[in-house]
């Protein structure tokens, strides 16, 4: 599961036990976790309680081979977002995360981002500059997403890593540098994608 999602473009971290689930649900703020019902040190009902009970925002698609109609009722009233019963496709899966996606990361009417000439339709994951498209890679697609999400304002290097990246990348590479590199190339001139020594990057908005 967790490879068909990174193939698919989603950072994955992984948990094999309801503790560790709960600490990484309880330090970083995800968009989406993906559960199995029976976990080696118990129920994934409890977990997801205890998330909702704090407030935690993350959308829960449970996967369980526990099909009953009372199964399933029971993961909803626990604070489920979605179910998906045993055995599946792995197809299936990926595309029920995406739909979950949309709807942990776009308000109805954000059908598209504008910042100067640039148009970010994340729905098409299509991107042009001036009327004229630009080919990104999904990285490089989702990099610009949150830059542009958060236009003006300077993003570091760790929110970047913890929104675009898994758990299992070294801080210290240059992999974002390499990245935002190839994305300010490809975004072309005049530049929109400035650095701030020290501190991240940022999109400007304006002169």
């Amino acid at each position: 599961m967790s490879r068909a999602l990174e193939r698919a473009g989603f950072a994955v971290d992984r948990s094999s036990t309801l503790a560790d689930a709960d600490l990484k649900l309880y330090v970083t703020d995800y968009d989406i976790a993906v559960l199995d019902r029976g976990l080696p040190d118990g129920d994934a009902l409890e977990l997801v309680r205890g998330l909702r009970d704090r407030g935690g925002g993350c959308l829960v698609l449970f996967v369980t081979a526990a099909d009953a109609v009372p199964e399933r009722v029971a993961g909803l009233a626990a604070g489920a977002d979605d179910y998906l019963v045993k055995p599946f496709a792995l197809d299936e899966l990926v595309a029920r995360v995406h739909a979950l996606t949309r709807r942990a990361t776009l308000t109805p009417v954000e059908t598209e981002l504008r910042v100067a000439d640039v148009v970010l339709e994340p729905q098409r994951a299509r991107v042009t500059r001036a009327g004229a498209e630009i080919e990104l890679t999904r990285k490089e697609f989702i990099l610009l997403h949150e830059l542009m999400r958060r236009a003006g304002q300077v993003v570091s290097r760790r929110d970047l890593i913890e929104h675009c990246w898994d758990e299992h990348l070294d801080p210290r590479s240059n992999v974002v540098d390499v990245r935002i590199a190839a994305l300010r190339r490809k975004l072309g001139d005049p530049p929109l994608i400035v650095t701030t020594r020290g501190l991240g990057y940022a999109l400007v908005v304006g002169e």
